[in-house]
């Protein structure tokens, strides 16, 4: 049974791959499609920020939001992501993990790792490889994974 994983991810699409051995090819095994990643902040939104009156004066304030409507679409991609990833080494699917991301989402997924996942990561990738072929993938990774 194939013990190493590949993660290649961004905001709106994820791909998993197994290696069957330690210095062979990648062969996909999942997909995993966000269409909101994509979409437009405006798109997600109904409403804009409100507006406040300062404490003192007649002067108004917005109010901003502390993440941004994409940021916040981006970590429930990288919650699914975590959650499934758990799951997976949980039932002992894999034992090494490689990740690669857009540095972005790499920073999100990493905030959302279980511990006992995280410790699974042999190396991080601030590099957007979702387009690649499973070869132009490989090549990338060291040798002898």
């Amino acid at each position: 049974m194939p013990d190493i994983w590949v993660l290649v991810a961004d905001s709106s699409h994820a791909r998993i791959f197994e290696v069957e051995r330690a210095d062979g090819p990648l062969r996909e095994i999942a997909s995993v499609d966000h269409p909101e990643g994509r979409m437009h902040a405006r798109e997600l939104t109904s409403d804009l920020p409100g507006r406040r009156f300062a404490t003192a004066g007649p002067k108004r304030h917005g109010m901003a939001q502390r993440v941004s409507v994409k940021d916040e679409q981006a970590i429930e991609f990288a919650r699914e992501l975590a959650h499934h990833l758990e799951a997976n080494r949980a039932r002992e699917q894999f034992y090494r993990l490689y990740v690669a991301a857009s540095p972005r989402f790499l920073g999100h997924l990493r905030d959302v790792l279980e511990p006992s996942t995280a410790a699974t990561v042999r190396a991080a990738y601030d590099k957007n490889w979702v387009r690649a072929s499973a070869e132009e993938i490989r090549e990338q990774l060291p040798d002898h994974l």
